[in-house]
């Protein structure tokens, strides 16, 4: 293992950040549990002094941590959070939505599965900025007449996370090439939209979807490994 890096920076902010670079691979590598200041400190390459003054205990860091992964969740899914409260629910891309999110989610196992896990254990979950979002989007969809009626929205969200981010553990997606991941992410998102086209979704109101879905369903998507 190397340090993330070898030169304090003098800009406090940058310095936070790659204090936060350090904590997420040892928070993907170790858990919660497994990791401490000190630690976090020698692999960004800093004083464990300096690391002490942005992050006064290991519950702190592990809290800055996941909520830098939940932010890098929202950027992936939504982009600028400045200008998601000005997006209709109606203008979201649902395929390239579903697409980004089983991308990030075999690209970065560890952390999701670790993210996951820290939001199951909340108090309170909507404090967390991706959930929040990822959850109020799903609920003003089907608040609108593109969903069939009835949905339970939180069950909804609740399912569709837990198994993007559970299939890359269940598919080993760490030990995978490139274009193996793309191939496991493309299969966990056309599933995602399948079973959203033909239980939450109008199907006469997604043609593209369905389309998708039948043109994949006419290719070879046997398991990857």
């Amino acid at each position: 293992m190397t340090n993330v890096r070898t030169r304090r920076p003098r800009d406090p902010v940058a310095t936070r950040e790659v204090i936060l670079v350090a904590a997420r691979e040892l928070l993907a590598r170790d858990g919660p549990d497994g990791m401490s200041v000190s630690a976090v400190a020698t692999l960004a390459g800093i004083n464990r002094g300096t690391a002490y003054q942005h992050f006064e205990t290991r519950e702190q860091l592990v809290a800055a941590t996941t909520q830098s992964v939940s932010d890098q969740l929202f950027h992936a899914a939504f982009g600028d959070p400045e200008t998601v409260k000005d997006r209709r629910v109606e203008d979201v891309d649902i395929t390239a939505l579903t697409t980004t999110l089983a991308d990030f989610a075999v690209d970065n196992p560890a952390l999701c599965r670790i993210w996951f896990l820290q939001l199951l254990a909340s108090d309170e979950p909507a404090h967390d900025p991706f959930w929040r979002e990822y959850a109020g989007s799903l609920r003003r969809f089907t608040e609108t007449d593109r969903a069939e009626p009835g949905i339970d929205s939180e069950v909804f969200s609740m399912m569709m996370l837990a198994g993007n981010f559970l299939w890359p553990v269940w598919t080993k997606t760490h030990e995978k090439t490139e274009a193996e991941r793309r191939v496991l992410a493309r299969r966990f998102a056309v599933e995602s939209l399948r079973l959203s086209m033909h239980g939450t979704m109008r199907a006469d109101r997604f043609p593209e979807i369905e389309a998708l879905i039948l043109n994949h369903g006419k290719t070879d998507h046997s398991k990857v490994g």
